[in-house]
C-alpha cells in the first residue's frame, strides 16, 4: 500500500513539474523557441512520460528502470533550466521556483527508486 502511494506521489510530482516548466519558460526568446527552450520541454515531458510507462510495466525492476530514466530527465530539466538562467534566457524568479520544484521531485524519485531497490 505504502508502495502504491509512493508510485502516485512520483506521478504526481512528475506531471507538475513538466506542467510548470513548460508555463514557465515563455520568457525564451522567439530565436531560442527550437534551442535550449525546446530541450527543457522535451527534458520536462520526457519525466512524466517515463513515469507512465514504468507503471505500464508488469515487474517491479522495469518500473524502477524507468524511474530511473525519468530521474536522469528531471536532472537534465533542472540542469538546463539552471543553464538558461545563467545565460540570461530566464528570470530569476523562474528558475528559483523550478529549481525548488525540481529538487523536491528529484528528492522524492530518489526516495522512490531506494523503496524499489529495498524490495528487489
Amino acid at each position: 500500500r505504502a508502495l502504491r502511494s509512493s508510485k502516485a506521489q512520483g506521478l504526481r510530482h512528475g506531471r507538475r513539474s513538466g506542467r510548470l516548466c513548460l508555463a514557465r519558460d515563455r520568457a525564451f526568446s522567439s530565436e531560442e523557441r527550437f534551442g535550449l527552450q525546446a530541450q527543457i520541454r522535451r527534458a520536462a515531458v520526457s519525466v512524466p512520460t517515463n513515469i507512465v510507462e514504468g507503471l505500464a510495466r508488469r515487474s517491479t525492476r522495469d518500473y524502477g528502470h524507468f524511474l530511473t530514466v525519468a530521474l536522469g530527465s528531471a536532472s537534465e530539466a533542472r540542469y538546463r533550466i539552471g543553464l538558461a538562467h545563467r545565460l540570461g534566457m530566464m528570470h530569476a524568479e523562474d528558475h528559483d521556483f523550478l529549481a525548488a520544484r525540481y529538487g523536491d521531485l528529484l528528492r522524492a524519485m530518489e526516495k522512490l527508486i531506494a523503496a524499489l531497490d529495498q524490495r528487489t
